[in-house]
């Protein structure tokens, strides 16, 4: 059905869900996963899920990077635990919704498996989530995950 999935992982637990029902659908067609992170400034500090502590609000942006490429090898670390073989980590940059939807298109990925919430649930209150904005946007499938 799938033969590739992007992944947006931000460390929340909406996003470790998504991931793992990513797997599920990955490990039946063996298709190819992709895991991407987008380092976003956020209004608060915040705590990982993965274990990576939290990050100040005035980190920099290489500071966000580092912590970043943590969280996407640790989420690629889980779905080698779920049983995906077929990975790809990526590092991505700008407004979250746009550059999910970027990366999908220039994959050419079948779905989009994504968290309802991450970690700027506040923001998305006010200016409309990243999931609600991708799931009408995108040109492929998109589950969204509670």
């Amino acid at each position: 059905m799938f033969h590739s999935i992007l992944v947006p992982v931000d460390g929340s637990e909406h996003a470790k869900k998504a991931l793992s029902v990513a797997c599920q659908l990955a490990r039946q067609e063996n298709a190819a996963l992709h895991l991407l992170h987008i380092p976003e400034e956020l209004a608060h500090e915040t705590t990982l899920v993965w274990g990576i502590g939290a990050i100040a609000i005035e980190a920099s942006r290489e500071e966000r990077e580092a912590v970043g490429k943590q969280v996407v090898d640790r989420a690629a670390e889980a779905a080698r635990e779920l049983g995906a073989t077929n990975l790809e980590t990526i590092i991505g940059q700008g407004d979250p919704a746009r550059t999910i939807i970027s990366e999908a298109r220039r994959r050419g990925v079948d779905a989009i498996v994504m968290g309802s919430r991450g970690l700027s649930d506040l923001k998305g209150l006010v200016v409309g989530s990243v999931s609600h904005k991708v799931s009408h946007a995108a040109d492929c499938t998109v589950i969204t995950v509670r």
